[in-house]
């Protein structure tokens, strides 16, 4: 008689571990939501001598690309590098299968191409991070180069 008890009660216990595991999924799958925008190429290095003119600086870029068919607001979404230089998206909307180049220097914001008005090089060319990140603070992408 003792043993059945154990077994009923250690039966109950699995059971209850099971579901409280199950039930945890969608809430961790909730943490992380799935994003269509991701990195597409990155020119860290602005081709030729790095002399911090505005054509050069504007050579150095970061694309980010709408893989889905919807289009998606970039508004309050952050880029940033590895030294916490941060760009913050305007009112932006990146159409569905579009791309947006994000340059380093001083421009006027198109469709295809924003600029974070900067005097200086943000990318280093030696090694860096670039993260996206949605208006809520979830990273949306990461891509690194060269030495960590």
């Amino acid at each position: 008689m003792f043993a059945r008890s154990i077994s009923r009660t250690l039966a109950v216990l699995a059971t209850g571990a099971a579901l409280a595991a199950v039930t945890a999924l969608p809430t961790a799958a909730a943490a992380a939501p799935r994003s269509p925008v991701t990195f597409g190429a990155i020119q860290y290095d602005s081709p030729g001598k790095d002399d911090g003119s505005q054509r050069s600086l504007n050579a150095e870029w970061v694309t980010v690309t709408n893989t889905g068919r919807a289009s998606v607001s970039l508004r309050g979404w952050t880029l940033t590098d590895r030294q916490h230089h941060a760009y913050t998206f305007g009112g932006f909307t990146l159409a569905g299968r579009a791309s947006v180049r994000v340059h380093t220097g001083i421009g006027h914001n198109v469709r295809t191409d924003v600029y974070q008005n900067r005097r200086s090089y943000v990318w280093d060319n030696g090694g860096d991070t670039a993260t996206l990140r949605d208006n809520r603070g979830h990273v949306v992408a990461t891509k690194s180069w060269g030495r960590r």
